[in-house]
C-alpha cells in the first residue's frame, strides 16, 4: 500500500515535470511538423525524481544490477532488464536502477555532461527536504517509456547539437555577412563622406569661383567705367587738341599768307627797283632818245618806287601787308612794266636806225679781220720756214700726237659708255647718278694745302668707291655695283674733278698741288683707267701739257679755235690773258707734282705708272718747239719750279746740260719781257 502510494507520488511528480506537460498531437506527421515542435526546452527529469529514487532501497537495486552484469547475455538493453527485475520481484524497480542506467549512459557520453545540470548538485541543494518513502515502479510500460524518453532525449540532444552547430554556422555566416555588410556599409559611408566632402569642397570652390567671378566682374566693370571715363576725357582732350591745332593751323596759314604777301611785296619792290634802274638815263647806253623823254620816264618810275616803298615801310614794323597793300603794289608793278615796254618800244625804234649803221661798220670790220688773218697766215708760214731753217718744230712729234689722240678717243668712248646713265629720265636713276657724282667729287674737293691726316681717309673713300664697295654719301649708302655703267661714270667724273682742282685750287694756292697730286698718283697706281682719263682731261683743257700747239684749221671759227687752245669763251667774250695763264699754270703744276710723287701707304713697288721720264720727255719736246708768247715762258717756269729739283736728282748732269741749252740757245729767241720769269727761276737755281 505504501509502495502504491509512492507510485502515485512518482507519477504525480512526472506529471508535474516539464515532460508531463507535453501535449501529444497524433496529426503532427500529416502537417509535416516535428513531434516536439511545441516543446522549446530540452527534455529532462525533475530534480525530485532523483531524491525519490535515492530513497528506494539500494539493496534491491544492487541485486538487479549485479544480476544483470553477471548474466551470460550482457548485451540486452534496458527494455529486457526492467521486465526481468519486475518478474523476479513482482514489483517496479527502484528509481536507483534508473539512476544506475543514467550513470552508465552518462559515462558513455561524457560530452553531454557539460550541457546539463549536475543532478547531485540539485540533490545536495534539496538535502534539507524530507525524504519521501522509497517506491518501486511496477509498470513495465512506464519503464519502457522511461527508456524511450532517455533515448529520445539523447536523439534530441544530438539533434539539438546538430541544430546548434547549424545555428552556430548560420550565426557565423550571419556574423560574417553582417561584418561584410557592415564593412560595405562602412565603405559606402566613407565613400559617402568622401563624396560629401568633395561636394562640400566643390560647393565651396564653386562659391569661391562665383565670388571671384563676381569680383572680377566688378573689377571689369570698374575698368570699363574707367576706360569709358578715360575715353571721354581723351575725346575731350583730342577735341581740345584739334581745336588748338586748327587755331594753330589757321595762325600758321595767316602767318604763311602774310609772309608770302611780304615776300611777294619784297619781290615786287625788288623788281620795281630793277626796272627803275633801267629807266635811269645814267644806266642806259646810247638810245638817241630826247632827254625830256628819259626824264619823264625816270620821274614816273621814282614815283612808283616811292609808293611801293611806303607800303614796305608799314610792314617793316612787324605787321604783314594787307590785301589792299598787295593790290596797290601789283598795280604799281604793272604800271612800271608798262613804262618799260613804252621805253623799250621807243628804244627799239631808235636802235633800228642804229643797227643799220652798225651793220655797215661790221662789214667794214670783217673785211679788216680777213686782211689780218691773211697777214697772220703769211707770218706763220714765214715763222715755219724760219723754224725749219733754224731746226725748231712747230708741232709735237708724231708718236706724241698719236698718244694724245688715243687718250682723247678713250675719253670719248668712256663718255659714250655711260650715256644711258647720264641721259636717263628715270627719277631713281637720276638720283643714283647724282649720289655717285657727289661720292666721287666731294672727297677730292676737300683736299687742300692743310688737309693733313684727312688725305688717307679721302683716299680710302675714293678707292672703295672705285673698287665697287659701298660708301656713305649724304647719309645714304651708294656703290658702283648698283648700275652697270656706274664705274665708267665715276671714273670719268673723278678724273675730271682732279683736273678741275688743278685748274682752280692749285692756280690760286700753288702749295695745294702736292696733296692733290699724291692722292691722284695713288688712285692712278691702283686704278690705271682713272689715270688715263686724268691725262685725257688735262690735255683737253691744257694742250700744252702734251706738249701740243693745235694749228688753226680752215673753216674753224675764232671762238672755237680759242677754246681748242684752252681759253674760256662765253657770251661775254674770251677770258683775259692773266686768267688764262693762271689756269694753265695750275694745271701744269699739278702735272709736275703727279709725275714725281707716290702714295706713301701703298704696297706696290717699282716705277710710277707716269713718272719722271714723262716729265723729261715733256721738257725736251718743249725746248724743241717754237716758243709762243706768254704761255711757253709761264709753263716752263711753273714746271721747273715744281719738278726741277726731282729732275736734277734723277738726271743730274743731263739736267744741267738742258738748263744750259735753255739759257744759251732758247732764251735768245725771246725778248727780255717774255723770258723774264724763266730768267728769275734760272737765277734762283744758280744761287
Amino acid at each position: 500500500m505504501h509502495a502504491e502510494n509512492l507510485r502515485w507520488e512518482t507519477l504525480e511528480a512526472l506529471k508535474n515535470s516539464p515532460k508531463g506537460k507535453l501535449s501529444f498531437d497524433p496529426y503532427w506527421s500529416e502537417r509535416g511538423e516535428d513531434i516536439l515542435a511545441g516543446y522549446n526546452e530540452a527534455p529532462s527529469l525533475s530534480p525530485y525524481s532523483g531524491v525519490v529514487l535515492e530513497r528506494l532501497g539500494s539493496l534491491s537495486l544492487q541485486k538487479s544490477c549485479f544480476a544483470a552484469s553477471s548474466s551470460g547475455d550482457s548485451s540486452p538493453g534496458l527494455s529486457d532488464e526492467i521486465p526481468a527485475s519486475i518478474s523476479s520481484t513482482g514489483s517496479v524497480p527502484s528509481i536507483t536502477g534508473i539512476g544506475c542506467v543514467n550513470g552508465v549512459q552518462s559515462a558513455a557520453e561524457p560530452d553531454n555532461e557539460a550541457n546539463h545540470t549536475d543532478p547531485e548538485a540539485d540533490v545536495s541543494d534539496m538535502s534539507g527536504l524530507p525524504s519521501p518513502p522509497a517506491i518501486s515502479l511496477l509498470s513495465p510500460k512506464a519503464m519502457e517509456m522511461a527508456g524511450r524518453i532517455i533515448r529520445f532525449e539523447e536523439e534530441k540532444r544530438e539533434q539539438a547539437k546538430m541544430a546548434f552547430r547549424l545555428r552556430q554556422e548560420q550565426q557565423e555566416k550571419l556574423v560574417a555577412s553582417v561584418v561584410t555588410s557592415e564593412s560595405e556599409q562602412l565603405k559606402r559611408f566613407e565613400e559617402f563622406m568622401e563624396l560629401k566632402q568633395r561636394q562640400d569642397f566643390q560647393s565651396m570652390r564653386d562659391m569661391m569661383d562665383r565670388e571671384t567671378k563676381e569680383s572680377i566682374g566688378r573689377q571689369e566693370k570698374l575698368k570699363e567705367e574707367q576706360r569709358h571715363r578715360m575715353k571721354i576725357l581723351n575725346l575731350r582732350l583730342r577735341e581740345a587738341e584739334q581745336q588748338r591745332l586748327r587755331e594753330a593751323e589757321l595762325e600758321r596759314q595767316r602767318q604763311a599768307e602774310g609772309r608770302d604777301r611780304r615776300r611777294n611785296l619784297n619781290t615786287i619792290q625788288e623788281e620795281i627797283l630793277q626796272l627803275n634802274q633801267l629807266l635811269e638815263p645814267s644806266t642806259q647806253t646810247r638810245t638817241d632818245l630826247p632827254p625830256s623823254s628819259l626824264s619823264s620816264y625816270s620821274t614816273r618810275g621814282n614815283q612808283l618806287c616811292s609808293q611801293v616803298s611806303e607800303v614796305v615801310r608799314k610792314t617793316a614794323e612787324g605787321e604783314f601787308p594787307s590785301v589792299d597793300d598787295m593790290t596797290a603794289a601789283e598795280r604799281a608793278l604793272h604800271e612800271m612794266r608798262a613804262l618799260i615796254r613804252l621805253k623799250q618800244e621807243e628804244v627799239a625804234k631808235a636802235q633800228e636806225k642804229k643797227k643799220e649803221q652798225e651793220e655797215e661798220e661790221e662789214r667794214r670790220k670783217e673785211a679788216e679781220l680777213r686782211a689780218q688773218q691773211e697777214a697772220q697766215k703769211k707770218a706763220e708760214e714765214t715763222a715755219k720756214e724760219k723754224a725749219k731753217r733754224k731746226g725748231l718744230q712747230t708741232s709735237a712729234e708724231d708718236s706724241t700726237l698719236k698718244w694724245y689722240k688715243e687718250l682723247q678717243e678713250a675719253s670719248a668712248q668712256c663718255a659714250q659708255a655711260f650715256e644711258q646713265l647720264n641721259s636717263s629720265k628715270d627719277m631713281q636713276t637720276k638720283k643714283l647718278k647724282l649720289e655717285l657724282q657727289k661720292a666721287a667729287t666731294i672727297p677730292v674737293s676737300q683736299i687742300s694745302s692743310n688737309s693733313g691726316s684727312q688725305l688717307r681717309e679721302i683716299f680710302d673713300k675714293v678707292d672703295k668707291l672705285l673698287s665697287g664697295r659701298a660708301v656713305v654719301s649724304g647719309g645714304r649708302s651708294v656703290s658702283t655695283s648698283q648700275h652697270p655703267q656706274a664705274l665708267e661714270f665715276v671714273s670719268y667724273k673723278l678724273a675730271e674733278k682732279f683736273v678741275k682742282q688743278g685748274e682752280e685750287e692749285v692756280a690760286s694756292h700753288h702749295e695745294a698741288a702736292f696733296p692733290i697730286a699724291v692722292v691722284a698718283s695713288g688712285i692712278w697706281e691702283l686704278h690705271p683707267r682713272v689715270g688715263e682719263l686724268v691725262l685725257a682731261h688735262l690735255h683737253k683743257k691744257c694742250p700744252y701739257a702734251v706738249p701740243h700747239y693745235p694749228p688753226m684749221k680752215d673753216g674753224t671759227a675764232v671762238d672755237d679755235y680759242q677754246r681748242i687752245l684752252g681759253y674760256r669763251v662765253d657770251d661775254s667774250g674770251v677770258e683775259g690773258q692773266d686768267s688764262f695763264l693762271k689756269r694753265m699754270s695750275g694745271m701744269i703744276r699739278l702735272y709736275a707734282a703727279i709725275i714725281q710723287l707716290r702714295w706713301p701707304y701703298g704696297s706696290k713697288q717699282g716705277p710710277l705708272p707716269h713718272g719722271l721720264s714723262h716729265g723729261w720727255r715733256w721738257l725736251a719736246q718743249m725746248l724743241n718747239m717754237e716758243p709762243l708768247a706768254d704761255i711757253t715762258a709761264t709753263l716752263l717756269f711753273d714746271f721747273l719750279e715744281v719738278c726741277g729739283n726731282a729732275l736734277m736728282k734723277q738726271y743730274q748732269g743731263q739736267f744741267w746740260k738742258l738748263i744750259l741749252l735753255l739759257k744759251d740757245e732758247y732764251f735768245p729767241r725771246y725778248s727780255l719781257t717774255l723770258v723774264w720769269p724763266i730768267l728769275t727761276f734760272y737765277n734762283e737755281i744758280l744761287i
